[in-house]
């Protein structure tokens, strides 16, 4: 049953990189500003590039999760390549809400005066509070490995001292 639930994640995993590739892939071309232009204006646009260079803390953060439950299938949950995945994630989340922050300041601050920038910036609330919740998740499950990993090493120190 375990081992059926961690693949079941792990497609999760995948699927919810798939999904958000093809949001990255087919929204700039739905996008108001971007429907009089050709393709390669719509990819050229200063903004989009920086979204697509702001999603890779985020995909890197699905691959460290998906070595993460990995490692919890191999029963090497307690080690410290998964306290290093969670570590990882914790530090892709902080990454990824600050560059959230900086792409709505940006909007804020530059927007056409005849847009209304509500909606971009509810949602850069949201997805910022969403990366600020994974990092602490992540952060107390590493506080929670680590002291797993300290009391698996401790242990394994003693029974090396008594069978000498």
């Amino acid at each position: 049953m375990k081992r059926i639930l961690i693949i079941f994640l792990q497609v999760v995993i995948v699927f919810l990189g798939i999904v958000a590739l093809a949001i990255m892939i087919r929204f700039p071309l739905t996008e108001g500003r971007a429907q009089n232009l050709d393709l390669f204006s719509i990819y050229a646009d200063p903004f989009i590039l920086y979204c697509y260079a702001a999603s890779i803390p985020f995909f890197i953060a699905l691959y460290k999760a998906f070595r993460l439950l990995g490692y919890i299938s191999q029963n090497k949950a307690f080690s410290l390549n998964s306290v290093r995945a969670l570590s990882s994630i914790r530090y892709c989340a902080i990454v990824q809400g600050i560059l959230i922050v900086m792409a709505g300041l940006y909007i804020r601050i530059f927007h056409n005066k005849d847009d209304d920038p509500a909606g971009f910036l509810a949602m850069c609330i949201a997805t910022t509070f969403v990366s600020l919740v994974v990092a602490t998740a992540a952060a107390v499950f590493e506080n929670i490995l680590q002291n797993g990993v300290d009391i698996k090493s401790e242990n394994e120190q003693l029974y090396e001292q008594s069978k000498k």
